[in-house]
């Protein structure tokens, strides 16, 4: 099933919705600056990771855009120039409660578990991110996002710029009231970028569940990665940088084996 027509490169509600995201980018940037932070860098991460207009972005902006990144949604971390980061427009993990929630993969994925807890990109992310001591200090997306990040990133900011009704449908507040929100908590946000020691939280076992038997079987040529289950399969690594790095190239291949018609 594809994703919806707002978060669907090329759509014309795509085009619409792209204005607003990065007007929260550019609230996010406004506030750090206000915060006393002297340089912001934008990783794009949706999709294409071609989304966010560069043109509307404040001048004090930087922004990494494009795909094949390392680290992906957290590429730039492992520099040793980074004291904070924010997850700007997150969203609840593969077979949570949430507005349009996945992991990685928009429908494919049914449940991701980082050593026996559910986890979201956020959970994912945020074990990347200890392990070069960066904390998260910003979150933003829907209420249950919000909720989520309570458990990997307790300290952080949190803005709702909307509340879950259903997968596909929410109770918003507008780009200028979520912009003003924004702006304020990454203002305060900005006295938390404070790098701290790396936390080396693992071995990680890492285990994923897709909505089709094939796909787990596909996913098995990846080094590693063995079958737990009818539709799941796992693999363990000794670091977060291995694990995400592995889960990237696991849910390639998931993504390449999706029959896009039967046969």
């Amino acid at each position: 099933m594809p994703c919806p027509p707002a978060v669907r490169p090329g759509t014309p509600q795509w085009a619409r919705c792209r204005a607003m995201y990065t007007s929260e980018e550019t609230a996010a940037l406004l506030g750090f600056s206000d915060g006393g932070v002297d340089e912001v860098l934008i990783n794009e991460a949706h999709w294409t990771m071609r989304n966010l207009l560069l043109e509307q972005l404040d001048e004090r902006a930087q922004m990494l855009t494009g795909r094949h990144k390392s680290l992906s949604m957290v590429e730039g971390v492992q520099h040793d120039d980074v004291d904070g980061i924010a997850f700007i427009g997150y969203h609840a993990g593969a077979g949570m409660e949430g507005v349009l929630a996945h992991t990685y993969l928009a429908n494919s994925i049914t449940g991701v578990w980082v050593n026996d807890v559910r986890a979201s990109e956020g959970l994912l992310n945020s074990h990347v991110v200890a392990e070069y001591g960066v904390p998260v200090v910003l979150v933003t997306g829907d209420d249950l996002a919000c909720e989520d990040a309570l458990g990997y990133a307790p300290g952080a900011l949190k803005v709702a710029v909307k509340d879950h009704v259903s997968r596909y449908a929410a109770v918003c507040r507008t780009p200028t009231r979520t912009a003003a929100d924004i702006r304020a908590a990454a203002r305060e946000a900005a006295a938390l970028a404070t790098r701290h020691q790396p936390v080396r939280g693992g071995p990680f076992t890492v285990e994923l569940e897709f909505d089709a038997e094939h796909l787990a079987m596909a996913s098995t040529v990846v080094p590693g990665v063995r079958r737990s289950g009818e539709r799941k399969v796992a693999y363990t690594s000794e670091t977060m940088y291995e694990g995400i790095r592995t889960f990237k190239a696991v849910t390639t291949i998931a993504s390449a084996a999706v029959e896009e018609q039967y046969g």
